[in-house]
C-alpha cells in the first residue's frame, strides 16, 4: 500500500518532463536553424550582393520556418490543456483510491483489536482487502492506459468513455463495501463489550494474585531475617561480616586469598556454620514457598589479568561458585543456591583507596524468590 501511495504522483510528474524536452529539442532546432539561415543571409548579403533571387528563396525558407514554429507552439498548447485534462482525472481517480485505502487502514485497525471470536469476520475483512487491492489494480491499470493514450489524441478520446464506465463500477464496489463494513463495525462493539467484561475478571484475578504473591514476600522476607539473626549469633560480630539491606555480606578476605578462588581454611569454617543455619531455617520454610539462596561474587576495579583469570569477571565468578560448590557438600540442594559473578561493575564505595578497595571485594547472600 506504501508503494503504491509513492507511486501516484510518479505517474502525473512524469507527463509533463517529456513534453517539456520535447519543446526545448524543438526550439533549439528551430533557434539553430534561424540562426544558420540569419548568418547565411549576412555572409550572402556581404560576399554576393547581386544574387537576390538566392536571397529571396532564404527569406522564404526563413518565413516557412516561421510558420512551421506558430503552428507547433500551437500543437504545444493543446497539448499541454490535454494533459491538465488527464492530469485532473487522475487526481480524482487517486482521492477515490486514498479514500478506499484510508477506510481499510481504519477497518484493519479496529479488527487488530478484537479478541478470538472475531477471527471468521477478520477472514472477511481480509477478503474485503483482496477486493480492494483487485481494485486498486484495475485502477493502475486504467493510469497506465492514460499513459499509453498520450500520443494518441484520438485514442484517448475513445477510452475516455471506457474509464467512466470503470469509475461508475468502483464506485458501486465502494458502496457494498462500505455496507460490509458498518456490519463488520455492529460485530466488532458486541465483541468489544464483552472483552470489557472479561477483563473485569481478570483485573479481579490479578489483585487476587498480587495478595497472595505479597504474602509469600512478607513470609519469605520473615525467614530471611530469622536466616540473618542466625548467622551473626553463629559467626560473631566481625566487622568484616555484615549485613546490608537484604543482603549478608563477607569481606573477600574472609573466604579468599588475594587473585584466589579457593577457599581457605577459615573461609571453609564460615561456609560450613552457613551451610547448617541454612539447613536448619529450610526445615521451617513453607514448600509453597520456591526460594533460593542467591551467592553473589564482587571484586575491586584494580584488574587481575591472569592465565586463569583474565578478568575480574572470571574471578568473581569463580568465588561465587567455590562458595556453592561448599554449601552442596554441606548438604544444601544445589537446586536452592545460585552463583553470579559481577567483577567490579557493581561498588559499594566509588573511592580510590585501599579501604575502598576491599569493601568492594566480597561475596553476598541474598535468600529471595525464583
Amino acid at each position: 500500500m506504501a508503494t503504491l501511495a509513492q507511486r501516484r504522483p510518479s505517474a502525473v510528474a512524469d507527463i509533463w518532463p517529456g513534453f517539456v524536452d520535447a519543446l526545448a529539442a524543438l526550439l533549439m532546432v528551430i533557434i539553430f536553424l534561424l540562426t544558420v539561415f540569419v548568418l547565411a543571409q549576412f555572409f550572402l548579403t556581404d560576399q554576393l550582393a547581386g544574387r537576390d533571387q538566392a536571397l529571396r528563396r532564404l527569406e522564404t525558407q526563413v518565413a516557412e520556418l516561421a510558420d512551421v514554429l506558430a503552428l507547433e507552439r500551437r500543437a504545444g498548447a493543446e497539448l499541454r490543456a490535454s494533459i491538465a485534462d488527464l492530469s485532473a482525472q487522475l487526481q480524482a481517480s487517486t482521492a477515490a483510491r486514498d479514500r478506499l485505502s484510508a477506510e481499510a487502514t481504519t477497518l484493519r485497525g479496529n479488527l487488530e483489536t478484537s479478541v478470538a471470536e472475531l477471527e471468521r469476520l477478520r477472514e472477511r475483512a481480509g477478503d474485503l482487502e483482496a477486493e480492494l487491492t483487485a481494485e486498486r489494480g484495475r485502477l493502475a491499470e486504467a493510469r497506465e492506459r492514460l499513459g499509453e493514450s498520450r500520443s494518441a489524441l484520438t485514442e484517448e478520446q475513445r477510452l475516455s468513455a471506457a474509464r467512466k464506465s470503470e469509475v461508475d463500477r468502483l464506485s458501486q464496489s465502494i458502496a457494498s463495501l462500505r455496507l460490509e463494513l458498518q456490519r463488520l463495525n455492529a460485530a466488532l462493539e458486541a465483541s468489544e463489550q464483552k472483552a470489557k467484561q472479561q477483563s473485569a475478571q481478570i483485573v479481579n484475578l490479578g489483585q487476587r494474585l498480587n495478595a497472595a504473591l505479597a504474602s509469600k514476600v512478607e513470609e519469605l522476607a520473615r525467614y530471611r531475617s530469622e536466616f540473618f539473626g542466625r548467622l551473626r549469633k553463629v559467626l560473631g560480630n566481625r566487622k568484616d561480616i555484615r549485613i546490608v539491606g537484604d543482603r549478608f555480606v563477607f569481606q573477600s578476605e574472609v573466604l579468599f586469598g588475594t587473585g584466589d578462588a579457593r577457599l581457605n581454611e577459615a573461609g571453609r569454617a564460615q561456609i560450613r556454620r552457613l551451610g547448617a543455619t541454612l539447613l536448619e531455617l529450610t526445615k521451617k520454610i513453607p514448600p509453597g514457598i520456591d526460594w533460593v539462596l542467591r551467592v553473589d561474587g564482587h571484586t575491586d576495579v584494580r584488574p587481575i589479568a591472569t592465565r586463569e583469570f583474565p578478568s575480574n569477571w572470571e574471578l568473581s565468578t569463580a568465588r561465587a561458585l567455590s562458595v556453592v560448590r561448599q554449601l552442596v557438600a554441606e548438604g544444601v540442594p544445589p537446586n536452592r543456591l545460585a552463583a553470579t559473578g559481577f567483577g567490579s561493575f557493581q561498588p559499594i564505595d566509588t573511592g580510590n583507596t585501599e579501604a575502598a578497595f576491599m569493601r568492594n571485594r566480597r561475596i553476598e547472600f541474598k535468600l529471595t524468590e525464583r
